[in-house]
């Protein structure tokens, strides 16, 4: 159902040239995969029954760097690599390049490392070292415990003049010299495709593949009128956020390729909350990233997608009757269908933080987005999307845990997916087993999932802003949320920190847990609670 909101007058923000709108946003509805809506939740037994024993963490123990000291950070740790690469014990042909730095409220220092093997790209090499205040390392946490090493850097076979020459040393086993190719295409629903495939540059024999263009098909909901920041132009107004890194929104018209032209208004009045205006889905997505940008900001202190203060873009009306949406790390964007008949942008809160969460993952543990750890990505945008939809605490929108409640896709007025209870969609798993990685990675999120809503609201039954229900645990054991808000701290810590690029369930519990420790103390309630859950979704 589209809803038409009357403009309003805009009115001047703190930042020169630049002025804040409220905007009519479109209902539009499409499939979500993309973010679990976590509203206010109404108080009820259940909920009052939630663990207490410490307040939630600020931001500042889940290390605030701003921009500017990041960038001075990676490069005083980069000055440092080769001390550091010794004080692993690496070998002489090992090169540590720092990504990330991250200094949290305890002091520690959390570094994170990609490798290179004769100059040449490891892939699973990466690593991150946590060490003291007074630079005395405590641990490290890798992708791989292989020692990296090849015979030769020679190939025997030859490859494709596109092809990257990598040490491949990802999935457990031994490191082997390796060609990566990336053959691009479009998937059968117009997404693009750049297909990753690593071939051992030996044998021939294909190792591992992975499509980079991340997905989540999404939920589109009634925002009503909403503020936006926009910049005055020459010309009238645009859609550049300065206040959030420079966000522009653009209009594709229709393509499939290319930024597309900025979108742009005479008066600074945007939309009419139908997808008949064009300007109507730019808003949506151009709200969703700002969002998103002051939840990264204010809840986790973190400074942008990449920690930069920088800002990706958004582009919006992409293809024809595309109903989608996707993070393309090259592009360092998001992109947005139309949905069936173009009238039905993939635009809304939970799907904006969906993808830029997307961003996010490949910032920090960057996980492989196949089998398990692929799994895990999916979840990680799932879980924030769902903690910026909290945030964002839209008036028009109760927070649920189903996913695609309102689009009702199965023609009966069931949810595309359940966060309680995963299996009810008939595909996502709600218990680890040893079969998981073999899932799709939208359907073994499906454990991580169910971690988090145990985690967050607890097992049993329960009403939460009217909606009934019903989480069980594997082991037949009863758990007690301890509440959101902690419940993503302790993932974004995790992730932040802890994870690596071939983290699987196993390794996902150990970070949090890790996590837990640092935001919370090794004998707290919250410290637990993780432990307990991860038993309660069969993760040992």
């Amino acid at each position: 159902m589209n809803l038409h909101t009357t403009p309003h007058n805009s009115r001047n923000s703190r930042a020169p040239r630049t002025t804040r709108r409220l905007a009519a946003l479109a209902a539009v509805a499409a499939m979500v995969v993309a973010g679990v809506q976590a509203g206010s939740a109404v108080a009820t037994p259940d909920d009052d029954a939630r663990t207490t024993a410490a307040k939630p963490a600020t931001a500042a123990a889940l290390g605030v760097n701003p921009a500017a000291q990041r960038a001075t950070a990676i490069k005083s740790a980069q000055a440092e690599a080769s001390s550091a690469a010794q004080a692993l014990k690496l070998g002489g042909q090992e090169k540590l390049i720092a990504r990330d730095v991250i200094k949290d409220a305890r002091g520690t220092v959390h570094t994170r490392y990609e490798r290179t093997y004769d100059g040449l790209p490891v892939i699973g090499g990466d690593l991150v070292t946590h060490t003291t205040a007074a630079g005395k390392l405590k641990s490290v946490d890798k992708a791989t415990d292989q020692k990296i090493a090849v015979a030769s850097t020679t190939p025997k076979l030859k490859a494709a003049a596109s092809a990257r020459k990598v040490i491949f040393a990802s999935h457990g086993g031994e490191p082997v010299l390796a060609w990566e190719t990336v053959k691009k295409g479009v998937q059968k629903d117009g997404t693009p495709s750049r297909v990753h495939t690593i071939t051992d540059a030996t044998t021939g024999k294909k190792l591992h593949s992975y499509e980079a263009i991340e997905t989540g098909t999404g939920n589109s909901q009634y925002s009503g009128e909403v503020e936006i920041t926009t910049t005055k132009s020459d010309a009238g107004f645009e859609l550049t956020d300065g206040e959030r890194g420079g966000h522009k929104t653009y209009d594709l018209n229709q393509g499939s390729s290319g930024t597309g032209d900025l979108v742009t208004d005479d008066d600074d009045t945007w939309g009419d909350g139908t997808g008949d205006d064009r300007q109507t889905a730019a808003v949506d997505a151009h709200y969703g990233a700002a969002k998103t940008w002051d939840f990264y900001k204010t809840a986790l202190g973190r400074d942008g997608i990449a920690g930069d203060g920088k800002a990706a873009y958004s582009r919006v009306h992409y293809g024809e009757n595309y109903v989608n949406a996707f993070w393309d790390d090259s592009c360092f964007c998001m992109t947005y269908g139309d949905g069936e008949g173009n009238k039905n942008a993939l635009t809304s809160i939970d799907v904006a933080a969906h993808e830029m969460t997307h961003g996010l993952t490949s910032a920090t543990a960057n996980l492989d987005y196949a089998g398990e750890s692929g799994g895990l990505n999916e979840a990680t945008s799932d879980i924030l999307g769902a903690s910026v939809e909290f945030f964002a605490d839209n008036a028009s929108d109760a927070g649920d845990y189903l996913i695609g409640e309102k689009i009702d896709i199965n023609g009966d007025g069931t949810p595309l997916r359940y966060m309680d209870q995963p299996s009810k969609d008939g595909n996502s798993a709600d218990f680890w087993d040893e079969n998981l990685g073999d899932l799709d990675v939208h359907y073994s999120s499906g454990v991580a999932n169910h971690f988090f809503y145990l985690l967050a609201e607890g097992s049993g039954k329960k009403t939460i802003n009217g909606v009934e229900y019903d989480s069980p645990t594997s082991d037949g054991s009863t758990l007690t949320g301890i509440g959101r808000e902690k419940a993503y701290q302790i993932w974004y810590k995790a992730l932040s920190v802890y994870m690596t690029s071939t983290t699987d369930y196993a390794g996902a519990r150990v970070a949090t847990e890790k996590a837990a420790t640092d935001l919370f103390g090794a004998d707290s309630e919250e410290l637990k609670a993780v432990s307990a859950t991860w038993t309660g979704v069969n993760v040992k």
